[in-house]
């Protein structure tokens, strides 16, 4: 039996073309990417991987009776994510942390995927010549990358109730492409975890630091070519034994660094790192009595949260860094 369960959605028995492609070696490559980027190694509880949320957007496509075709296109979205996730754009100074889509077409056709497609009657061109308007509906809307990354994140790095996700999840449908809640409360308070997500984890100071020493490292062995981009398609822990090894002193100094006890002030002057991440907000439709509304229409506290998330994300993070 093909059955996976997820503490998120629950229990599903997949297709057989499901299983080979979770099987597939550049998914389980994904086991060894982390969500966070740098975080796991400032944090080690920070350590959701890309696979987990990988196969949870493709359950929450298939919860929300999308088609096949669309469950794969989720299963595989970050398949071409380089070791560190987002840090290599950091690395790259690119603003709008996409480096990974830039490369997937390659990662994706000179692996096995397009092979097991074709067994099961699919062609690359079925699963990737459109945006899947459940997976890629562009913000502030609901999507299922959002929705998943937003609530495993909260479920197990700020103590947010899988109950109260669950109840959230369960208001979710589909209304012409779009996914829709039917509780204005719930998307009140999904918002509110978005807030969390972005505010509290990816601006978590500790996050932001670990992003600025990694990013340098790796920054430095690209220069030097001690790695390639090549080896960013590796995992992270085979990516920080190339680093290691090099026993370069600026590289050996930063992931000194990393290890170190630290604490921050925020402040815009004499400040040691300013980050600013990719601009992020969410507004859910919601709908009330047949009638569908972006949310933010009928609460001011979505456009409240909205507007805080906006104005911290325009000046970005200021830190200046005290070694305990």
């Amino acid at each position: 039996m093909n059955i996976y369960h997820d503490p998120l959605y629950g229990d599903f028995q997949l297709e057989s073309i499901l299983v080979e492609l979770i099987k597939s070696p550049p998914m389980q490559r994904l086991k060894g990417i982390h969500q966070g980027g740098a975080s796991y190694l400032v944090n080690a509880s920070w350590n959701i991987t890309r696979y987990e949320h990988s196969i949870g957007v493709m359950l929450l496509i298939r919860k929300l009776h999308g088609s096949l075709k669309e469950q794969i296109a989720g299963l595989l979205h970050d398949i071409s994510h380089t070791a560190f996730s987002h840090v290599i754009d950091l690395s790259l100074d690119i603003n709008r942390e996409d480096f990974h889509e830039s490369i997937f077409h390659k990662v994706v056709l000179d692996s096995e995927i397009p092979e097991i497609l074709e067994r099961y009657h699919y062609t690359f061109h079925d699963i990737f010549s459109k945006n899947w308007p459940l997976l890629d509906r562009e913000a502030p809307f609901l999507n299922a990358d959002r929705i998943d990354y937003t609530l495993r994140d909260v479920v197990a790095y700020q103590d947010i109730s899988l109950d109260a996700c669950h109840t959230f999840i369960d208001s979710l449908f589909v209304q012409d492409d779009y996914i829709v809640s039917d509780s204005l409360d719930r998307c009140v308070w999904f918002v509110r975890m978005y807030k969390k997500e972005v505010i509290d984890f990816f601006y978590n100071p500790l996050n932001v630091y670990g992003y600025e020493i990694l990013s340098s490292a790796l920054k430095i062995a690209l220069e030097k070519k001690i790695i390639s981009y090549n080896d960013l398609l590796k995992t992270d822990d085979e990516v920080m034994s190339l680093l290691l090894a090099s026993q370069d002193s600026q590289i050996e100094l930063l992931l000194e660094k990393i290890q170190k006890d630290v604490s921050f002030i925020h402040t815009t002057t004499e400040f040691d790192i300013h980050q600013k991440k990719k601009l992020r907000f969410i507004d859910p439709l919601v709908s009330i009595n047949s009638h569908t509304h972006v949310s933010s229409q009928l609460s001011s506290s979505i456009s409240l949260i909205n507007n805080q998330i906006l104005q911290f994300s325009d000046r970005g993070i200021f830190l200046k860094v005290i070694e305990n």
